[in-house]
This record gives C-alpha cells, structure tokens and sequence, in this order.
C-alpha cells in the first residue's frame, strides 16, 4: 500500500479514506441520551488518582510484602508505573484528538482496528470494571474486619455498595465532587504516612529505641524467596510481585479517557491530567511501597494473605511502633479509599456499557440516560455485579479479595495489550493521512515505547498465574486465566456471526469524522488566567 505524499499542509486528507462507513461514530447519542459535560480539571485529575490509589496499594500491597519481600515491593510498583506511564500517553494521544461524548476504549479500537475486537474488549473492560467495584467492597469488609465489631460482614458490604450506588446515579457533577473529596482525603493520607516513615524510620516512634532504618530489609529479607530456592526463587517473588502489582494500577488511565467525553474543555485539560497523573503516581507509589518494607517485616502474621485476620500493611507498621489511636485513624481514612476506588470503577463501567449500547454492542436500554445526563440503567446493571462481594460470608475476606485480584488483573492487561495495538494503528492512520504532526497532544518515544509496553504486558498476561502450577491448585489456575477464553469466546463469536475482515485496511480508516466539531470546541474554550499567586497555585494544583 502506497502513502499517500505529504504536501506539508495540515489539511491534506485522504479523501476516500475520511468517508466513513455508516457515519454513526460522531453523533454518538441522540440528544436526549447524551452525557453531560460536568467534570472540571480537578475532577478528572482527581478521578484518575482515586481510582489507582486503593486498595491495591493499602491493603493488597501486604500480599505482596508476605510472599516477594520489600526490595520485590519496591521494584515491582516502579517497573509498573514505566508501563502505566505509557498506557496513559497513548491514550490520551487518542483521546484529545477525538474527546466526543460518548467514547470509551472500544469505541477507539472498533474505529481504528476492528469491530470484533471492539466489541470483545469493550465487554472485558466492563466485566474487570465489575469485579472491581465487588474486590473494593470485598477490602472495605477486610479494613472494618480490623475493629471486630460485633455486625455481621454483609450489613458492611451493604452499606458501601448502597453509597456507591447513589453517588453514582447523581448528576455527574455531583459524582466528580464527591469523588474530589474522596481522592483529596486519600492524597492527604499517604502524604501523612510518608511523613510518617520518615519518623519511624528515624526511630521517632514511641516503642522504639534507636533507628529502625531498613532493618527488616537485612533480618526477614529484602528478596524473598518464592516457589524456589536459590537466585530463580528471588526472580520469581519479583516477577509475582510485578504481576500482582498490576491489580494496584489496572484500568485507572482508563478512567482519563472514559472521562474525557465529560469533561469541560477535554483538550486543555486532559493533556494536563495526564502528564500529572504519571509522575504524581510514582511519587506516591515509590514512596508509598518503600514505607511498607520500612514499617512492617515481610514475615508479619497479619499481613494479607499469612492469616485470616488480615489487614494493611500501614495500619500494622503504626501497630508495631506503639502510637496509639493513630492505627484507627488510617484505617477509617482507607476506608474511604475502597469507596473512592469502587466510586470510580461504578462510574467507568457503567459509562463503558453506555458507550457500547450506542455502537449497537450491547442492549440498547444502557443507552438510557436521565434529565442529568447519567446512564442510570447502565449504572445499575453494573452495580449488581458488585454484589459477588457478599462472597465475604462464606469465605475469608483474603481469600475472596484475591480471587477478585487474579481476575480483574488480566482482565486489565489483556485490555492495556489491545489498546497498545490499536494506538499502533492509530498512528499509521494519522500518518497515512498526514494529521500525525498536527496532532493536538503528542507523547515522547512513540511508537518504541509502545513496542516495548507490548511485549511486556504480553509476558506478564501469559505468566500471570504461573505459581498456580506450583503446584496445580485447579481454583486458582481458573482465577488466574479464565478471562483469556472468555475474551477469545466474545472476539471470535462476534467475528465468526458478523464476518467482519481480520482488521480495517489504513486506507479505510476513517480518521476525520469528528475532528471538525472538536477543533471547534477546542477553540471556544478559555484559558484561566489567575488574579493571584494563591488562584495560580491552585490552578498548578487542580
């Protein structure tokens, strides 16, 4: 296939190539189905934090400290965060060239790559989506397990699932402020525990004599063993320490993108959630995992996963040093955080199904919108599943919490590989039509970066369950790899009933549908201009 010869003029399209099939992809809902365009800066900025710093770092971090050690901690939600780093900039490389009410993920790979596969990652997105809201409802019963008090675990799940529910079935507005909120009392959090590492670390606790430094690091290990002896058993407490690191991060660039059609002025400000996003994620997490193998030895018998009587790995280092009442302050403040996450996981597979009901992927009552402009049918239909939470009755809340955890895991890997290939095909399509220079948000080290992402996440979807060979324990190995064949199921069944070709030629791509409104709305927004050095530091901030 011939390239069509660059001019240098920014205008210079494709003409047969921007004539779309059945142009339905703009107008993606009628108007009285449409979504509102209700979030703020700091809303989407906030959103995209709630949803990756959860449980997945305050209460699931402690697995990973029991079975890899510190050091694998450490290493692991670093080498993470490179790969997060670069499911974020693809993303919104798409999503601020085409930020229309109404996208999600598949509505990108079903333009740009194929409708099937569209269609099967569209569906996996909202199935991880809905065993997450059930694995933070399953953690928020795991953190209020620590008071032992006297309530059955059910009224708990009750409650949370109830709350996340009608923050979400409000305007969107309302949902992006309370969100806000949730994130702010998070952030607030870790940077009081980061701060209070140092303390600690500096022997600054009550039941400490001297300097605690990484003590534990030299008595239990900074690289444990797992599955082997030996240089290989270190090895592989990293790489299941990398692997199960990915529950913390999983679908939270997502919620940028899922956000975007909601966003007020989405091509000043999602170009600015995403760039902070990334390094603000790697502070909190570097530090974050530094401070749990400074607090707590990775032989603790509390830590998730070494008993039934779990808890995060923060509130039993504070335990550990003697200082009173603060232990129960932090575990009502990572209470919060499971609702925070489970709020955002609510909001971004609801908006997911919506989005597939208005490309005909799923029933079209999930296109139903209220006079607020929320999906509440949508809303509704992913909250039940939220409801595999009361799993909790009559099983232990670790066990439970890691089942969640192996499924929602390669759910989001396998999504991350298909959005790395449809930015693949993203990119030639805008180079084949000469818009790639003009596009409004470009990354660094694109495509190798994604290259590199590919082939990463790749091996860690296919060994994500390797230990359950060691040996083969038939529940877990299910747990671990049961949303490959269902995906393949969803790919192949929609491929093999509508025919579709195995991919949409560049030259057919359209690439165009949509731009002209968005270079419009690009051009109505207004930049804020700050009165003050305090409204310019708030606006740096949020």
């Amino acid at each position: 296939m011939e390239k069509k010869e660059d001019t240098g003029a920014s205008h210079d399209f494709n003409i047969e190539a921007n004539q779309p099939i059945e142009n339905s992809e703009y107008n993606l809902a009628k108007q009285h189905d449409q979504l509102a365009r209700g979030l703020k800066s700091r809303h989407i900025q906030f959103l995209a934090l709630g949803g990756a710093i959860g449980t997945g770092l305050f209460v699931g971090s402690g697995g990973i400290l029991s079975s890899s050690g510190p050091a694998s901690l450490f290493l692991a939600y670093l080498s993470m965060t490179v790969i997060v780093w670069n499911v974020m900039n693809v993303l919104a490389e798409m999503v601020v060239y085409l930020p229309m009410r109404g996208i999600t993920v598949p509505y990108f790979v079903g333009r740009f790559v194929d409708p099937s596969l569209a269609f099967a990652v569209g569906w996996n997105y909202w199935y991880a989506y809905a065993m997450l809201i059930g694995a933070e409802a399953t953690a928020a019963g795991i953190i209020i397990d620590y008071w032992n008090l006297p309530v059955n675990i059910a009224v708990w799940i009750t409650i949370v699932l109830v709350v996340m529910l009608l923050l979400n079935i409000i305007a969107v507005s309302f949902f992006g402020e309370a969100e806000f909120w949730f994130a702010s009392i998070k952030l607030i959090t870790i940077c009081g525990l980061i701060i209070l590492g140092f303390v600690i670390f500096f022997g600054g606790g009550p039941n400490q004599d001297g300097v605690l430094g990484f003590h534990y690091w030299k008595t239990s290990g900074a690289f444990a063993e797992y599955k082997a002896e030996g240089s290989l058993g270190r090895f592989l407490g990293y790489w299941h320490a990398f692997v199960s690191a990915g529950f913390a991060f999983i679908t939270s660039p997502e919620l940028i993108a899922i956000a975007a059609g909601e966003t007020i002025d989405p091509r000043r400000n999602i170009p600015k959630a995403a760039r902070r996003f990334v390094w603000r994620l790697a502070l909190f997490y570097g530090f974050s995992s530094l401070l749990i193998g400074i607090l707590v030895p990775s032989d603790d018998k509390n830590l998730l996963g070494a008993s039934n009587a779990s808890a995060s790995p923060f509130v039993i280092g504070i335990q550990r040093v003697g200082i009173p009442v603060l232990n129960h302050v932090i575990n009502a403040a990572i209470l919060t955080s499971a609702w925070s996450a489970g709020n955002s996981f609510l909001y971004s597979g609801s908006r997911v199904l919506y989005s597939m009901s208005l490309n005909g992927q799923a029933p079209k009552c999930f296109a139903i919108t209220n006079r607020r402009g929320v999906p509440y049918v949508a809303v509704l239909f992913t909250w039940c599943f939220g409801m595999l939470a009361y799993l909790n009755v009559s099983n232990t809340g670790a066990t439970v919490f890691n089942w969640f955890v192996s499924i929602s895991t390669i759910s989001g890997f396998v999504a991350w590989i298909v959005v790395m290939i449809t930015y693949l095909r993203f990119r030639r399509a805008m180079e084949y039509n000469n818009l790639l220079n003009g596009l409004p948000y470009k990354t660094s080290l694109q495509p190798y970066a994604t290259y590199f992402t590919l082939l990463i996440v790749s091996l860690l979807t296919i060994t994500s369950g390797f230990q359950t060979f060691m040996p083969f324990v038939a529940k877990d190995f299910i747990a671990a790899y049961i949303t490959i064949p269902v995906f393949l199921m969803f790919y192949l069944g929609h491929k093999i009933y509508h025919r579709t070709p195995m991919y949409i030629p560049v030259d057919q791509i359209d690439a165009i549908t949509g731009k002209k409104e968005m270079d419009e709305l690009e051009a109505m927004g207004e930049e804020r201009v700050p009165k003050n050095w305090l409204q310019k530091a708030w606006y740096w901030l949020a």
